[in-house]
């Protein structure tokens, strides 16, 4: 590059604040938000809950201004109300960028909160920690939990007043050594967990979360590890539990028959005032007595009746009709019950009086919301999972209620289903070489190779809620608890706050001042509406695939390509959930957060390993979610990550990020380009050739939410020094890649340079990062590399080549570039670069272009099983990186947007 060139490049960043006068913007100026709604929180749903266990949000703050690590919280009236708050990440220079708050179930009722830098309001009763020798000790004022810090079971008792509600709350796990069909002999082993380390990660005064690490436990090994976090709110009776398991077994092997956690429930009450209560689909509920004395041939009397119907205390037996108070030992009592969700569409509900009698059928139906409780008037327990029938098969058993003491399990996978069996689906149809991996990839667009179709070290998340209750609950009450289950309360900033706080980059909120910006608008929502539609009409639920959505569509078989190799599974290809997330963060569309929510918790277990040969990497897009042997960062990047864990201050999610800081080193394991390399290459500590696209880009999403979380002067180091050696290169990002030093963080000059160009660089979150970047740090060298590759990527061959020497080639996704074009419109203030943005934004290169009729057919059975509808335009990489570059074109040069 020329001298001249980078001076005119460098006076370009230079202009960029003065942009605006040319009717451009730089960084994207942040808005000043509506009055009404500056600070303040809303339920995400719109309605304040009737029930949950307590609330924690996220709330960003713009740099430079708050400088307070303390905060109050109250309602819009002014009524303050308890509150704890901290900081989850600074701005570079030390300031406040974001915050995360709790408060308890006494405090929900509100619909919206104002959040201002301040001393919070500490609650009447807060909720308090004590650890001891091998115990630790959680109060929260209405109930007390200990939890054990060895042994088996994780929760040793729960109680409420002097009452025990329950006890010995421990994982449990059935292991087959076959999952085929009517295999000859099939063996069963039986685990429960086994604590390893217990950590208290905050203690109050309004929130308490305690960690809990181990593996689970037969008597011949230990396996599947786990983490499990208990969050306690002050006031509250009901204990969220966020349970996750890595799979560590051979999958030839070892097949789950059955997962879940286990409660054992004392039961004081006679037969006749003992419970069950089962959540149906919506708000159904079964309201049923162990000994029911209703509908008999002979009366006990209205007022029994009517009370055992409503879950109370039934007047004193002797005060019955004889003619039933003296036959109680002829009256069946039913002490087992389960409710099983084999299927999204389906479940089943069954009761038997005790082991080796027969069930009876009580009733099926469609969607369960996954909540059970037994117990009685003296008090009882409930237990429920979050998405029960979309992470189907799961079930829930009730057991022994007509003895002393009950218990409850909750399967998270169903002992009745079929066994999990996570075998490749294929036996590598003669891929034994790169050769011939490459001509398959040719055909079935599946990068296979033997070795890399591996489950182990994939995990799965799952969202758990039990609450101790003082009494069995009206119908309408457990109704509501299992709404608070089926769909946690959230609070969430409004767009214009998060807007204004400047976070994220570059987007702004939904904006339909004119007919042009109204059209892009329609398309961002029908495209989200269609894939949010094909979820339900395709059926993408079950254990380890929701949350996610299929990548390419078959309109010969009128449906998505779920059997052919790389077409299935979209695995986060292309940023299908920094595209979610952005439309959520400009719309604050309840529907949008809850997909990009799922998506979330799937992408970031699922289909990235978290032990072995490939931790830390991910997986690309496939039949399975972790059978192509494309392992790469570019899938496990924090960038996908962030969003959600910013807006929630969750703490799993957290962990996830944290570690990815050193998958740097990952690079020494696995060579993301080793079947297409044309030279020699050993992956040496002190020359790891990286790339400066997908690799770099998610190395420096990790490094940046390290460095903003918790200050890591490493992480620091490590993306100022790449960011700094990136812009050192004569090429810049147009080089590609270089040889990277573990030792020092920094990358070779590459020399002579090269132009090595590819049309996925950008389109895995570095767009994202890099904007981010920019507005962060001063790195001017980084700067103006990036600037020249968002100007040059869709420029003319002829541009290309001189100011590079040589084309860039035949280059794709050039719709999705154009956000590019807009992004160095916007920093050098360059109306012919807004232009030609908006320009190659509308050809729809690669994406969806004037063609497009944005409009979908419904297709009816026979043709199909079910009636569906589809385009014949629609693909999930157009449709992620169409939004994201509406988005970003919008924000960065909207006001040029042709008419």
């Amino acid at each position: 590059m020329s001298e001249l060139s980078r001076r005119n490049l460098l006076m370009g960043t230079a202009i960029a604040g003065a942009a605006s006068a040319f009717g451009l913007r730089g960084r994207k100026a942040a808005a000043a938000p509506d009055p009404g709604e500056a600070g303040q929180v809303r339920w995400l749903e719109g309605q304040a809950p009737a029930a949950t266990p307590g609330a924690t949000w996220g709330m960003p703050w713009p740099r430079g201004q708050v400088r307070a690590e303390a905060f109050t919280v109250s309602t819009v009236d002014g009524a303050r109300v308890p509150a704890q708050t901290w900081v989850t990440a600074r701005w570079p220079d030390g300031s406040v960028k974001w915050t995360a708050h709790a408060i308890g179930p006494e405090s929900t009722t509100a619909q919206r909160y104002q959040v201002t830098p301040g001393e919070p309001l500490a609650p009447a009763t807060p909720v308090t920690v004590s650890t001891n020798h091998d115990t630790i000790d959680v109060d929260t004022g209405v109930i007390r939990v200990r939890l054990n810090r060895r042994g088996a079971a994780l929760v040793r008792s729960i109680a409420r007043g002097d009452r025990v509600i329950a006890r010995d709350g421990e994982l449990v796990c059935l292991r087959s050594d076959n999952a085929d069909d009517a295999a000859p002999q099939v063996r069963r082993e039986s685990f429960t967990s086994a604590i390893h380390e217990v950590r208290v990660e905050q203690r109050g005064p309004v929130r308490a979360v305690v960690r809990i690490d181990g593996k689970h436990k037969g008597s011949r090994r230990e396996w599947l590890p786990f983490v499990v976090r208990l969050y306690f709110y002050a006031g509250s009776d009901g204990v969220r539990m966020i349970h996750t398991f890595t799979f560590d077994g051979d999958h030839d092997r070892d097949f789950i028959a059955g997962l879940g956690i286990r409660f054992r429930v004392p039961l004081p009450d006679e037969p006749y005032n003992r419970h069950v209560r089962l959540a149906g689909a919506g708000d159904g509920v079964l309201s049923e007595a162990v000994q029911g004395i209703t509908g008999l041939r002979r009366d006990p009397g209205a007022a029994v009746r009517a009370a055992q119907v409503a879950g109370q205390r039934t007047p004193d037996v002797a005060t019955w009709a004889t003619t039933v108070s003296g036959r109680l030992q002829y009256i069946p009592t039913w002490g087992d019950y389960t409710l099983r969700q084999l299927s999204a569409d389906g479940f089943q509900l069954r009761k038997r009086t005790r082991p080796g009698r027969g069930w009876v059928s009580v009733h099926g139906g469609g969607r369960a919301s996954g909540l059970g409780y037994v117990g009685g008037p003296s008090g009882g327990f409930a237990l429920g999972m979050r998405d029960f029938w979309q992470l189907h098969p799961t079930q829930l058993d009730i057991r022994g209620a007509a003895g002393d003491e009950a218990e409850l399990t909750l399967w998270l996978w169903a002992p009745d289903a079929t066994p999990m069996d996570l075998r490749f689906y294929h036996d590598g149809l003669g891929e034994d070489t790169y050769a011939k991996q490459l001509e398959g990839l040719e055909v079935t667009y599946e990068d296979y190779e033997p070795g890399y179709d591996t489950p182990y070290g994939i995990a799965r998340t799952s969202e758990l809620t039990f609450w101790a209750l003082p009494a069995t609950p009206t119908a309408e009450r457990f109704a509501q608890l299992a709404a608070a289950v089926r769909t946690p309360p959230q609070l969430v900033a409004p767009p214009a706050h998060l807007h204004a706080a400047g976070v994220f980059g570059d987007w702004a909120p939904v904006d339909r001042s004119t007919a042009a910006r109204a059209r892009i608008e329609d398309h961002l929502d029908f495209l989200f509406e269609f894939h949010r539609g094909q979820v339900e009409q395709h059926g993408w639920y079950g254990f380890w695939d929701y949350g996610d959505i299929m990548h390419t569509y078959d309109n010969d078989r009128h449906m998505w390509r779920y059997d052919v190799g790389g077409y299935a599974w979209d695995n986060s290809e292309l940023s299908t959930d920094i595209w979610l997330w952005y439309q959520y963060l400009r719309s604050g569309r309840a529907e949008v957060f809850r997909m990009a929510e799922a998506m979330t918790r799937h992408t970031g277990e699922v289909d990235v390993y978290h032990l072995g040969r490939y931790k830390g990497l991910g997986t690309r897009h496939g039949v399975q979610h972790w059978g192509d042997s494309a392992k790469q960062l570019r899938i496990s990047t924090a960038a996908n990550r962030r969003f959600y864990y910013f807006l929630t201050a969750d703490e799993r999610v957290g962990d996830l990020m944290h570690a990815l800081v050193d998958t740097d080193r990952t690079f020494l394991v696995v060579d993301p380009i080793r079947k297409i390399r044309t030279e020699p290459y050993t992956p040496d500590p002190h020359a790891l050739d990286i790339g400066f696209g997908t690799d770099w880009g998610a190395l420096a999403a990790a490094w940046l939410t390290e460095w903003e979380r918790g200050g890591s002067p490493v992480a620091r180091q490590r993306l100022l020094s790449t960011m700094r050696t990136i812009g050192a290169q004569t090429n810049g990002f147009v080089q590609g890649s270089a040889l990277y030093d573990l030792d020092t963080g920094e990358f070779a000059v590459a020399a002579p340079p090269r132009v090595n160009v590819s049309h996925l660089s950008a389109v895995f979150g570095l767009v994202e990062m890099c904007s981010e970047l920019v507005g962060l740090v001063e790195v001017p060298e980084f700067t103006r590399e990036w600037l020249r590759y968002c100007r040059f990527y869709n420029a003319t061959e002829a541009e290309q080549a001189a100011e590079f020497g040589v084309s860039f080639g035949n280059l794709n996704l050039r719709q999705a570039h154009a956000r590019l074009t807009a992004y160095a419109a916007a920093k050098t203030g360059d109306f012919a670069l807004a232009g030609r943005a908006w320009r190659e934004f509308y050809a729809g290169a690669a994406g969806y272009g004037p063609s497009v009729s944005w409009r979908t057919s419904r297709v009816e059975p026979p043709q199909v099983l079910s009636p569906v509808d589809e385009t014949d335009f629609v693909s999930t990489n157009s449709s992620a990186q169409f939004g994201l570059a509406a988005i970003q074109c919008l924000a960065l040069v909207g006001d040029q947007l042709p008419v």
